[in-house]
C-alpha cells in the first residue's frame, strides 16, 4: 500500500490544484482551486483549449468596447468555473473555488465575487440539465 492509499484510510484527500490531469491521476474526493492555481494550470499546453474558449466568450460577451482589463477580469472568473466544472466531472465530492486574495479585507466584494461564481456554476448546471432533457 502506497502513502496516498494509507492517507485515504485516515482522512479525506483534497486536491489543491487546477491541474485536471493530476486530479485524474490521484483521484481525490474533493478539490480546491484559487486564482493563482488556475493561472498556473492555464499556462499548461494541455489546457489551452479551455483558456482560448473562455477568452473568446468573454470578449464576445463584453463587446468591442471592452478594455483588455475588463476582458481578463471576466475571463479569470470564468476560467475558475470552467476548471471547476471539469474537476467536478472527475471527483465524487465538491470543488471549492476561492476568490482572489486581494479581496481579503473587503467583505462586501468577497461576498459579491462568491455570489457571482456560484451564479456561474448554477447557470452551467442549468445548461447541462437542458441539454440532457
Amino acid at each position: 500500500m502506497n502513502l496516498l492509499e494509507q492517507l485515504r484510510q485516515m482522512t479525506v484527500v483534497v486536491a489543491d490544484t487546477g491541474d485536471i490531469l493530476a486530479i485524474k491521476k490521484f483521484t481525490p474526493r474533493d478539490a480546491t482551486t484559487n486564482p493563482s492555481l488556475i493561472t498556473a494550470a492555464a499556462q499548461m499546453k494541455e489546457y489551452q483549449p479551455i483558456v482560448n474558449e473562455t477568452l473568446r466568450k468573454a470578449k464576445a460577451d463584453l463587446g468591442s468596447g471592452a478594455t483588455p482589463r475588463e476582458i481578463v477580469s471576466l475571463a479569470v472568473d470564468r476560467l475558475a468555473v470552467a476548471f471547476g466544472l471539469q474537476i467536478l466531472q472527475i471527483i465524487p465530492g465538491r470543488v471549492s473555488t476561492e476568490v482572489d486574495a486581494r479581496l481579503s479585507y473587503d467583505t462586501a466584494a468577497t461576498v459579491q465575487k462568491a455570489r457571482d461564481l456560484i451564479g456561474q456554476y448554477e447557470a452551467a448546471r442549468g445548461r447541462a440539465r437542458s441539454r440532457s432533457n
